[in-house]
């Protein structure tokens, strides 16, 4: 693992240290009947990160940087699910940084600003990685979901 990796795994630890040591302050109640609006962006939010660290697929192809839209979603999640200051700080970061600089490439791909990328390959191999992205999507999905609470302290309920 380089430098970069390891700094950006340990600043991602300081996140986490950071949101479980914030003193609570509750703003506003979630719904709670409404929870599984959060697992039901999650899902889409999953698939899209994977996408986006796979080689190219036509998620990749047609949405540019999925993995951008996946934050995004991740965080709009976590914004509907968590009513504390602390969360809503954090997650509402993320949301605006993603969303926005999702937005920025998109528009810098419509006026050409932006250098193509994009590799010419038929259309099996992009929806191989296609299929390899949303079956490793709603893996990592599971995972997350049955070890959020040892992973982040916050257990889920499906019911």
């Amino acid at each position: 693992m380089g430098l970069y990796s390891f700094v950006s795994v340990g600043g991602f630890g300081f996140i986490i240290w950071g949101k479980s040591i914030a003193e609570f302050i509750m703003v506003w109640q979630p719904i709670f009947e409404l929870r599984m609006v959060s697992h039901v962006l999650m899902i889409p939010a999953a698939i899209l990160v994977v996408a986006g660290n796979l080689p190219m697929s036509n998620l990749r192809k047609y949405l540019r940087n999925p993995m951008l839209l996946g934050v995004t979603l991740w965080g709009l999640a976590h914004l509907w699910s968590n009513g504390d200051l602390a969360s809503i700080i954090l997650f509402l970061s993320f949301t605006l940084w993603a969303g926005l600089k999702f937005l920025r490439l998109g528009m810098l791909a419509n006026t050409g600003e932006q250098g193509t990328t994009e590799q010419e390959k038929n259309i099996w191999e992009l929806l191989k990685w296609d299929t390899i992205a949303l079956i490793s999507g709603l893996v990592f999905y599971v995972v997350i979901s049955l070890y959020h609470g040892q992973l982040f302290g916050v257990g889920l309920d499906f019911v």
